[in-house]
This record gives structure tokens, sequence and C-alpha cells, in this order.
């Protein structure tokens, strides 16, 4: 099962190379965190802390739209665009079950998202350290940031195959993706601050608030790497939802969310007809 798992993710490998994603999306990553390191470098001085830990906070801000925003780019196609091309009862001919497919998928899709987040977070914060300085803290703040936007593309890249297995057509996944981002990355949090205002400092804001931003996976993303960092929490203003909820309640939302997604793609993924 490894093996044949193995070999659809270097088919796929070679198919997101060919289509230019690698490069695109590392080119992506690189210059919006460069960018948002150098514009977001003048607070250094009044909040006290090094660049990097600034520069931490600006990309996080970043990876919150970009991580969702690329995984769905690069998942919306993956069963139903196969589909519509003939591909995928080609592949469904070979001695391999649609899990094995999916999970082949995943992994190449997943190693080229990593690869782009090593890349552009990675060259954004030696930069910065380099420029503005950097203490343990910092780079451990670094590290963090790069393994939990990696964890939560994972999540959109699974949420991408179950929006591309409902859809009928690679058209349709596109707008059902699109429309996931949306709601997931704007209009959630739009819900929530409303709902905010209108409790005016009650139960909800006091008790639930916390517990409804862990369960959006792009808002556990946010908490956890404000909850992990003092620097980070500073410059963001999060840190009341993060220190409300129990350290492990970000960190299990974001593990959680591929895992359920990709189940629920594979029941999806059962009903496409090749």
């Amino acid at each position: 099962m490894i093996g044949r798992i193995l070999a659809i993710a270097r088919i796929e490998a070679t198919i997101t190379r060919r289509n230019r994603w690698l490069l695109m999306a590392t080119l992506i990553m690189l210059l919006f965190a460069l960018a948002l390191s150098f514009a977001g470098s003048a607070p250094t001085g009044t909040l006290g802390v090094d660049m990097l830990t600034v520069s931490v906070a600006s990309m996080t801000t970043l990876s919150v739209y970009l991580a969702p925003l690329l995984a769905l780019l690069m998942a919306f196609d993956s069963i139903a665009g196969e589909s519509e091309r003939g591909g995928l009862g080609l592949l469904l001919s070979y001695p391999v079950s649609r899990g094995e497919i999916l999970i082949g998928k995943f992994l190449a899709h997943l190693a080229a998202l990593g690869f782009a987040m090593m890349i552009g977070f990675g060259a954004a914060g030696i930069v910065a350290a380099l420029y503005g300085g950097a203490d343990a803290a910092s780079l451990t703040a670094l590290l963090r940031l790069i393994l939990t936007s990696i964890l939560l593309g994972a999540a959109f890249l699974a949420l991408g195959y179950l929006m591309s297995g409902l859809a009928g057509s690679a058209t349709g996944a596109a707008g059902l993706c699109a429309g996931l981002w949306l709601v997931f990355v704007v209009l959630y949090d739009l819900g929530l601050l409303g709902a905010v205002v209108m409790d005016s400092g009650g139960w909800f804001t006091r008790q639930l608030f916390p517990w409804v931003m862990a369960a959006n996976p792009a808002d556990a993303f946010r908490l956890w790497n404000v909850a992990a960092s003092e620097g980070v929490a500073m410059t963001t203003g999060l840190s009341g939802a993060a220190t409300a909820l129990p350290v492990w309640a970000a960190p299990l939302s974001l593990l959680l969310w591929p895992v359920l997604a990709l189940a629920l793609a594979r029941l999806a993924f059962a009903r496409v007809e090749p």
C-alpha cells in the first residue's frame, strides 16, 4: 500500500512541478513574506522587541490568508478535474484504491506547500534576523510559524479535496473552494465580531467566544502562535482570547482538521464516477 501511495505522490509531484505550482507558490510566499517583514519593522523600537518577532507576527497574519488560498488552488482540481479529463478512469484501472490516490495527492501537495513555506518564511526570517536582530524566543516562534502554517495548509488541502469531490465539475469545485475560503478566513471572523459587539461583554464573549474561534482552523492557527509566544501576542492583540483557552485547544483543533476533512473527502470521492 505504501508503495502505491508513494507512486501516486511522485506522479502528482511531477504534475505540480510541470504546472509551475511549486515555483509560483514559493515565489508568492517569498515576496509577500519579505515585503511584510520590512513593512512591519517600524514598531520594533516602540514595542521593545526585535525585528524578527515583529516579522513573525506579520507573517502569521499573512499565512492566515495565503496558506489556505494556495492550498485550495492546488486541491480544487484534484478530483473533479481528473474526472472531467478522463484521467480518473485511467488511474482507477490500476490496482490502486481511491483512498491511496487521495493520500498520494495529499502528500505531494503538502510537500510542495511545505517547501514554499520553508523557503518563503525561512528566507524572510533570516533577513529580519540579520537586519534587526533576533533571540532564541523569536527563532522558536519562526520555526513554530512554519510548522503550523504547513498544518493549516494541510487542513485546507483536505477541505479542497472535499469540495472537489462534492462538485460536479472543476468550475464548480473552484467556486466552492472560493466560497469556503471566504467563509473560513473572512466572514467567520466578521460574524464573531458582530456577535461580540451585540453581546457587550456577556457570557458569549467571556466563555464561548474563545472556543468558537478555536473551532475554525484559521483562527486556531493564530491562537496557537499567539499563545505560545509573548512577543507575538504583544504585537497582534489576540492575547486575551489565547489565554482564555487551555493550551491544548488550538493545537488539537489544527491537528484534527486535516484528519476529519480527509475522511470526509474520501467519502465524497467514493461517490465520484470515473
